[in-house]
């Protein structure tokens, strides 16, 4: 009598599984429900499950953030391609500040999400060490920035660091008033459309 053989288990699959279920109760009901226990039934899995995969509560979130940011990278990836080639610091400084902001359907569920990560990060101070992580993203704005100063694309004045801080502090308050209900996104994107272009307005005279 032949041996049944074992079904192999998609271990990447089942953290998928499990973080995707972090998100959509994160994004519906806030992260302070996310216990172990209703991650679990959201998953449709055991509480045993989750734990064998997710030692601590902290590990888990952390997986679903990184997840969160890579599906934010995956769209600013996607509208950059579409917009240029090759890219400039124009197209991209641009399309990452925009996908940020909660445009449509899947974007506003991305904002929704990191609001209900800064929101625990504020309230349980545990979980806010992991979730500081290097400034990376104003760092990579910045970047940008300087490029185009170099260039001569932007004013000689700008300083990068600070513009790059302040252009995503900016875009973030916009989609805090978006989420609340005092703007549109589309009042919002004219916002920052127009911050953007007083930033690329360049000083070269013929």
């Amino acid at each position: 009598m032949r041996r049944a053989m074992p079904l192999r288990v998609d271990h990447e699959e089942r953290r998928r599984q499990i973080a995707e279920a972090v998100l959509r109760i994160a994004e519906t009901q806030g992260l302070q429900q996310a216990s172990m226990r209703a991650v679990a039934a959201e998953a449709g899995v055991s509480l045993r499950l989750v734990q064998y995969y997710f030692q601590t509560k902290d590990a888990l979130l952390l997986d679903a953030l990184a997840r969160l940011s890579g599906r934010l990278d995956a769209r600013v990836r996607q509208s950059i391609a579409s917009a240029e080639a090759p890219p400039t610091p124009h197209t991209i400084v641009t399309a990452v500040l925009t996908n940020i902001l909660p445009m449509d359907t899947e974007s506003r569920r991305i904002a929704r999400t990191y609001a209900a990560f800064y929101s625990l990060a504020l309230s349980e101070p545990q979980f806010a060490e992991g979730y500081r992580t290097p400034d990376t993203l104003e760092s990579f704005l910045a970047r940008q920035i300087r490029t185009a100063l170099e260039a001569g694309d932007v004013p000689a004045d700008v300083n990068p660091e600070v513009k790059a801080a302040g252009l995503l502090a900016m875009t973030n308050g916009l989609v805090s008033s978006v989420l609340g209900g005092q703007r549109t996104a589309e009042a919002a994107l004219t916002i920052l459309t127009s911050h953007l272009d007083e930033l690329w307005a360049t000083t070269h005279q013929a």
